[in-house]
This record gives structure tokens, C-alpha cells and sequence, in this order.
């Protein structure tokens, strides 16, 4: 029977969470062998999660996307020179649909100077583009959430299925006796059906432990990059002591890092970006414009011109001024609904943090309430086996005694590992809720 275990004090567990990734090449280097367990700490098994998790690699090309896709807007403030070359037949006065001359070789720059509606267009997008990286460290808070969680679980399964095969030894020693004091006329049917009862419990609850052990030890397999057959090892661990801050300091700190509360605000600023370039959409615009053009004689230039110049060259600035334009002020319209429609989600988000971040505060106090209840009622059983030991040993209690209060025993047990495991989702949780995943890691 698994006797005299204790969880360590609450210390320093997360104290280097983000290490710097390992090239592939070293990461199959230092896979382990599938034949032997491998054993991992909390914090090495968020090292592997973070550097072979799938959900962050398609995050980080999110970003590229939008970085990308911001980009591609902003470039038209920069030069852009472009160059071509065609040939066609001419009838009439030489033109191309586009309105110029036809031409052998071409050769166009243009670089925008001044139009606030497409320079608004490209700050909201480079805004968009910095709320991808929110998102990517939201995914990584998310897989250093679950991780956690199945690792700090499969070691609670592991120890609970320990106890649970003792009581199992327990409660067949509790039916034989039985059995036999019912053979022997001391004990009714009924007491004998009570105790296969009891043993078909305990049996049934393996199979149910067994079941959860199979499917953490697969998600973690999954998340760390290890083969289907790779056995782990884990050891119990406890989570910081930082995970019990004031909630009023959580509440601070989490309206500054919460990833949620972050993108709304990022939201809002992209909103702003835009409106305010629509709103001087009745500036004029100016674009830097040059040509090199190099016509050819077989067009008929001569035939319709005073002069023919084969080679030609202009430069200069193209102005536009908006003196009536609809779509202007549907613009502005569209821009200002979208920020208030912005401010009002962020205010809400904020709103909602705070409450969130309280009431998880307060959850895990509760938390730590129940596992001390059932640390006090784990000891009192101990104390309990202690006395009817002795007892036992005096001859004064029979053998079937002894082995109900090792049952009762295992019970507080696995309820104590219940309540401390539900007392570190309750601490996880808060902590990615106030943001504060990573700094309690370090």
C-alpha cells in the first residue's frame, strides 16, 4: 500500500518556461528511445510542447500572412519602377487602351507622396498585422494551459490508480473473509453481496482511470513530439506560489496582458487609423509619375505628328483634388461605425476580464479550502488505521476491519489528489486569465 506521500511545498516551479528552440535536427538527436520511459519535469514538457506544437507553427504563419498582406499596401508609398515592351499594328492615330503611345520599350515610376485614406488603409492593416502577434502568444498560453494541465492530471491518474490496485487487494481480502464468516454462519448473503459490490467497484473505477491515463498519455505523446509508443514518466509537481496574488493586483495586471483585452485594444487602434484617413479623404493627393517611353517609326507617328521623337521622357507629380465624391462620406460612415462598434467590444472585454480574473481569484481560494479539508481528513483517516492496527494487533479487531479502514483511507487519498489537482487548474486558469503565464515560469 502506498503509504507516507506528500506533495513538496508550494516553490519554485516554473522557473524557465520559453528555452531557446532546439534546430530539428537536434530535437530527433535527443528523442528518446522509445523502449525506456522517458522522464520528464513540468517544465521540460512545456519546452517540447512549445517547440513541437502544431497549433503555434500554423499561428506563426498567420502572422507571415499578415505581415505580408500589410505590406502590400504600405509598398505603394515606396518606388515602384516598372519596365515592358510590346509591339502592335496601327491604324489611324497611334494609342494603346490605356491612353498612351505605343511603345518598344517602356519604362514607369510611380511612388505615392500624400493619400491619407490608402495611408489609413495601410496602418490598420500594420495593426492587424501586430494583432496576429497577440494571437500567436494567445495560442502559446493555450498549449502551455493544456499541457500543464495533462501533465499535472496523468500524475494525479498514475497515483490514484496506485491506490485504487491496493484497495482492490484490500477489498478481495474483505470478500474472502466474508465468505467465509458467511460459510461459517456469522455473516448473512446479503454482507457477501456488499463486499463483491465493493470489489466490482474498485474494479470498475480502474478501468475508468485506466482509460483517462491512455488518453493524457497520448495527447502529451501528441503535444511534446514523442513516438505512440514512447512510455513517460512524471513526477508530481506543484505550481508557484505567485499563482495566489491579491486579486486587485491580478486584476492590474491582467487589463495589461491579457491577450483578449490586448487585441481588442489593438482592435480599436486600427479602427482609429482608418477613420481618421478616411476623414481626410478630402485632402488632395499627390503621386511621384515618371515615363520613358521608346517609339518606333512602323506606328505612323510621322503621319500624324509635326514631329517624331523616337525617344521620350517625362516626370513630374500628379495631383488630385476631390471637389464632390460620394463615396467619401459612406466611407467615414463605414470607418465610424467600425470604431464605435470596436470601443464598445473593448469595453466590455475589460470589463469582462476584470470579473473573470475575481472570480477565478476566488476559486482558486475555495480550492485551497477543499484540498486542506481533505488533507485534514486524509490525516484523520491515517491516525484512524494507526489506532485499529494496534488495536488488530492486540487481537481485539478481526483481519476484514483493518481492511475497511485501508479503503476508507485510499478514499481520502484520492479525494486529496482530486482536490489539489482541481485547486491547479483553478491556478492555471487565473494565471493565463491575468496574463502572467510566462513571468511565473521564469
Amino acid at each position: 500500500m502506498v503509504r507516507g506521500f506528500r506533495f513538496a511545498g508550494i516553490g519554485g516551479l516554473m522557473l524557465a518556461l520559453f528555452a531557446v528552440p532546439l534546430r530539428a535536427q537536434e530535437v530527433a538527436a535527443q528523442a528518446p528511445n522509445s523502449a525506456s520511459p522517458v522522464a520528464l519535469t513540468l517544465k521540460r514538457a512545456i519546452e517540447l510542447a512549445l517547440q513541437n506544437s502544431r497549433d503555434i507553427q500554423v499561428a506563426k504563419i498567420g502572422a507571415r500572412v499578415a505581415d505580408h498582406a500589410a505590406q502590400t499596401t504600405k509598398a505603394q508609398f515606396m518606388p515602384n519602377l516598372y519596365a515592358g515592351s510590346g509591339a502592335g499594328y496601327t491604324y489611324g492615330i497611334p494609342e494603346t487602351p490605356g491612353g498612351r503611345a505605343p511603345a518598344v520599350f517602356s519604362v514607369t515610376y510611380t511612388e505615392q507622396v500624400f493619400n491619407e485614406p490608402l495611408r489609413g488603409r495601410a496602418k490598420e492593416l500594420e495593426e492587424q498585422s501586430n494583432a496576429q502577434k497577440i494571437v500567436l502568444e494567445d495560442v502559446r498560453n493555450s498549449v502551455i494551459t493544456r499541457t500543464a494541465m495533462a501533465y499535472l492530471e496523468l500524475g494525479k491518474v498514475r497515483h490514484s490508480l496506485e491506490l485504487l490496485r491496493t484497495e482492490r487487494e484490500s477489498a478481495e481480502k474483505i470478500l474472502q473473509v466474508t465468505q467465509e464468516r458467511q460459510g461459517e454462519g456469522f455473516e448473512l448473503p446479503m454482507e457477501v453481496t456488499k463486499a463483491q459490490l465493493t470489489k466490482a467497484q474498485v474494479v470498475q473505477r480502474i478501468l475508468q482511470l485506466e482509460a483517462r491515463e491512455d488518453e493524457l498519455e497520448v495527447f502529451l505523446r501528441y503535444q511534446l513530439g514523442f513516438s505512440d509508443t514512447q512510455a513517460l514518466e512524471v513526477t508530481p509537481e506543484e505550481l508557484p506560489g505567485e499563482a495566489e496574488q491579491e486579486g486587485d493586483n491580478l486584476v492590474a495586471l491582467a487589463l495589461t496582458n491579457n491577450t483578449g483585452l490586448q487585441l481588442a485594444q489593438s482592435d480599436v487602434r486600427g479602427k482609429e487609423f482608418r477613420l481618421k484617413g478616411e476623414k481626410r479623404g478630402n485632402l488632395p493627393t499627390l503621386e511621384l509619375v515618371s515615363i520613358y517611353s521608346l517609339l518606333a517609326k512602323f506606328n505612323n507617328y510621322s503621319e500624324f505628328f509635326n514631329h517624331f521623337q523616337r525617344n521620350n521622357f517625362n516626370a513630374g507629380i500628379q495631383m488630385q483634388v476631390p471637389i464632390f465624391s460620394a463615396p467619401i462620406r459612406a466611407n467615414i460612415g463605414l470607418a465610424q461605425i467600425n470604431l464605435d462598434a470596436a470601443k464598445a467590444s473593448f469595453l466590455n472585454k475589460k470589463a469582462e476580464v476584470s470579473a473573470e480574473v475575481r472570480q477565478k481569484t476566488r476559486k482558486v481560494r475555495e480550492m485551497e479550502a477543499a484540498k486542506e479539508v481533505a488533507r485534514l481528513e486524509l490525516q484523520l483517516a491515517q491516525q484512524s488505521v494507526a489506532v485499529l492496527q494496534a488495536q488488530f494487533a492486540e487481537g481485539k479487531l478481526n483481519l476484514r476491519e483493518v481492511e475497511k479502514a485501508h479503503l476508507d483511507e485510499n478514499e481520502k487519498w484520492m479525494a486529496y489528489l482530486d482536490a489539489n489537482f482541481q485547486k491547479q487548474q483553478a491556478q492555471l486558469e487565473l494565471l493565463r486569465t491575468a496574463g502572467q503565464l510566462d513571468k511565473v515560469w521564469h
